[in-house]
């Protein structure tokens, strides 16, 4: 029944659309079409996100079913807004009225064309997709049968490499049936992308960027040319420490690193082989953040009170009472809550703003809590406006402003706050390499992946890439950026782009890596803005007016401008640039440098 209420749904919007395209629009019209998603916009957000809220908080079979309904009404509504705004595609308008346009036009990812058909294959192979994902498992000939979680809890922690194989290549069974629906729905997308006025998919995707499609793409590769010298550095000392503790047979010196020892199912991050690369009988001075936690007795609520503390010392403005009274601290003794953390902007007019997870008292969760309230924070400065500009100047801002206090909460941080001592402090500062290289194991690690993942989904969306070269161009673009191998043959019988969620799910990455780059871009630009002298992973923005009036003013932008407007309010530059995050880990890339100097580094593609 609730298909075909969707169908029904889809296709009467498909008409009304058809019908309305055969007459002329004007400027009237225009204006009566914004005022009138404005103002449904704030009638019916603040219930869709609180329908949102107690699926999230109080997961029961009912609260599912309200979420559907909600879910689908939206979903719906936002196609209908997508196909009227295609409508004004030659109208003369104001800059304003042209950026609110290009907005409702790109909110969707994979548009269904004006046919209620195609419109209802597409919304089939898209849950298909995410269900086969999903509930995706493999079980083996001996009977054993394993999720993702299970799969991923030998990569993440085994070192023996039969194990690890069996895992990797169990789990990448699962992109196998994934690959004809998706190259349907790559078909469709691209059809419903041209009537919304777009060349495709891949213009629709990185159109949003404020310039020409390939002209941003050739952008994001300039900027991989600047850091990719540091990457090539941490690889080849990767490479030489795994080649130490495996052997030659597994781990060759001068080839591609085999993504099954790199303990992560994807190798986007290499954080959990610390221990091999960078071997304990190095002596390190570190702060142990969750000991102090618990030595101090710190609440749940208290760590979060230390995370607004540091945006109140740059001058931000209080959160409001019902963010303390709404917000979801701990984790209930009496219902299953969706535990992920994640950030809310339930009601925009009212500064309904909340945070959601189940907080442990640990380091990790400490730093969580800064990321998740840079949204908060960044929500908070931008409800002032209409609300199709309430977003981040692009898909990366939100990320890189929540990412950019994270590398701010530096051993100085901990004085101040009264964490650590003075003389402690020092200490940890003399003996950097060792905290530079566990964030570089994830901060630099996942940069190339970022980049190559869209790159491999551009070639699809228009056509460069054919049906029968899916997989050998996914791990040709994973080699030549990442350096990294499958451990076994994968023929096209595999679709293995399937075994990460955001392929089936249909995530734009590149919002990931755009994140990367601008947080460290930002923070070095604020750092010299403040007059700060040393090195740059020393700096901390903590109680600094200077850096809070450039954060604050370039938040309250929202999505108002193109982006690079925004980036030059914080940056004085308006371009992306790989230089700040080389200059962060300085101390490392010469540590490195040093290390690899007897070693072949670099692999053939």
């Amino acid at each position: 029944m609730k298909k075909f209420f969707t169908l029904v749904a889809i296709s009467a919007i498909v008409t009304s659309c058809s019908q309305t395209s055969e007459q002329s629009v004007s400027e009237a019209d225009l204006k009566l079409f914004l005022d009138e998603v404005e103002e449904s916009n704030l009638k019916e957000g603040p219930i869709v996100s609180s329908a949102y809220w107690i699926g999230s908080n109080f997961i029961t079979f009912d609260s599912q079913n309200i979420v559907a309904d909600y879910g689908k009404r939206y979903t719906l509504k936002s196609l209908e807004d997508s196909k009227k705004a295609a409508l004004f595609n030659d109208l003369e308008t104001s800059p304003s009225q042209r950026r609110q346009l290009e907005l409702l036009k790109s909110s969707f990812v994979m548009p269904p064309p004006f046919n209620d058909e195609l419109a209802g294959e597409l919304s089939s192979i898209s849950t298909k997709l995410e269900a086969m994902y999903g509930a995706g498992e493999h079980c083996f000939e001996d009977g054993e049968c394993f999720d993702l979680e299970a799969f991923e809890q030998i990569i993440d922690n085994s070192r023996n490499p039969d194990e690890l194989l069996r895992a990797w290549q169990g789990w990448h069974e699962i992109g196998k049936p994934m690959r004809p629906l998706y190259m349907r729905m790559v078909e469709i997308g691209n059809q419903g992308s041209e009537e919304l006025g777009y060349d495709g998919l891949s213009d629709l995707w990185f159109s949003k960027y404020d310039m020409p499609a390939e002209e941003f793409l050739e952008e994001i590769d300039r900027v991989w040319d600047e850091v990719k010298p540091l990457y090539d550095a941490l690889h080849c000392h990767v490479r030489g420490e795994l080649n130490e503790y495996y052997g030659d047979e597994i781990v060759s010196l001068d080839e591609s690193l085999p993504v099954h020892l790199l303990g992560n199912m994807w190798g986007q991050s290499w954080s959990n082989i610390y221990d091999l690369v960078y071997p304990s009988s190095i002596e390190t001075s570190s702060v142990d953040v969750t000991k102090i936690i618990e030595e101090k007795n710190i609440s749940e609520i208290e760590m979060v009170e230390y995370a607004e503390d540091f945006f109140l010392s740059m001058g931000f403005e209080p959160l409001p009472s019902t963010f303390w009274e709404r917000s979801l601290f701990v984790k209930p003794e009496d219902r299953s809550v969706v535990c992920h953390a994640s950030a809310w902007n339930l009601d925009p007019a009212k500064n309904d703003l909340r945070i959601k997870m189940c907080i442990e008292k640990n380091e990790e969760d400490f730093i969580t809590i800064h990321h998740e309230l840079g949204h908060i924070f960044y929500y908070q400065a931008y409800n002032h406006l209409p609300t199709l500009f309430q977003g981040g100047a692009n898909d990366g801002f939100h990320e890189a402003f929540g990412d950019l206090l994270t590398l701010s909460i530096t051993p100085d941080y901990l004085k101040n706050i009264g964490f650590i001592s003075e003389v402690e402090a020092e200490e940890v500062k003399e003996d950097a390499i060792g905290l530079l290289m566990k964030q570089a194991l994830e901060g630099v690690v996942v940069v190339p992946w970022a980049l190559m993942l869209d790159k491999w989904r551009a070639g699809v969306f228009n056509g460069e890439t054919r049906q029968d070269e899916l997989n050998q161009s996914w791990w040709d673009l994973r080699e030549s950026y990442q350096g990294i191998k499958p451990p076994s043959n994968r023929s096209e019988e595999y679709f293995d782009p399937g075994a990460k969620y955001h392929i089936p799910g249909n995530t734009p990455y590149t919002r990931y890596y755009l994140a990367r780059i601008m947080q460290y871009q930002f923070h070095e630009s604020l750092c010299n803005g403040m007059g700060f002298d040393g090195p740059l992973h020393e700096c901390s923005i903590y109680g600094n007016e200077y850096a809070g009036e450039k954060i604050i003013s370039t938040m309250a932008m929202g999505q108002s401008a193109p982006w690079q407007d925004a980036f030059e309010n914080l940056t004085g530059t308006r371009k992306l640039s790989g230089s700040s995050i080389v200059n962060y880990y300085e101390p490392l890339k010469e540590w490195l440098d040093a290390k690899n100097e007897n070693r072949i580094c670099g692999w053939s593609e």
